[in-house]
């Protein structure tokens, strides 16, 4: 691993403390829902990956297989989440996909999470509103 510029170093350090705030607060608003953080998390996924098996999903969320079992039958009993028909090479995987439930109650997250953070910004200064702005090319970059 290569030595960390005190810059980056310093930079890190400032910009930790309100990422974690600006997180805690927008997580803080989702528990009205209803739906776990942990399976809204695992929601998203099968989202952005219609079909993914559990144990891809396991791995990619870093959990156990039984876990994740665990929160799927408890999404597909609340209808936010369905199994798809075996695949013809492996008749034991199955696929996962979100119902139109479980669309909407991610799409319903992340439209009040966009409000509470356009409330927010728009009580800022418009130059702090620009500064935000400028940033975020570089923020998108970040690899972490």
């Amino acid at each position: 691993m290569s030595p960390i510029p005190s810059d980056a170093r310093l930079l890190a350090e400032e910009l930790r403390t309100p990422l974690r705030r600006i997180y805690r607060q927008l997580r803080r608003d989702a528990h009205n829902d209803g739906i776990p953080p942990l399976r809204k998390q695992l929601l998203i996924a099968i989202i952005d990956q219609p079909g993914i098996g559990v144990g891809d999903l396991a791995r990619q969320e870093n959990l156990r297989s039984p876990t994740i079992s665990g929160h799927v039958n408890a999404m597909v009993a609340a209808g936010l989440v369905e199994r798809t028909e075996p695949a013809a090479g492996d008749r034991r995987r199955v696929g996962l996909v979100a119902t139109a439930q479980g669309n909407d109650a991610i799409d319903a997250h992340r439209k009040r999470r966009t409000d509470r953070l356009a409330q927010a910004l728009a009580k800022l200064p418009v130059e702090s509103r620009n500064a935000i702005r400028a940033a975020i090319p570089a923020l998108n970059e970040l690899d972490l």
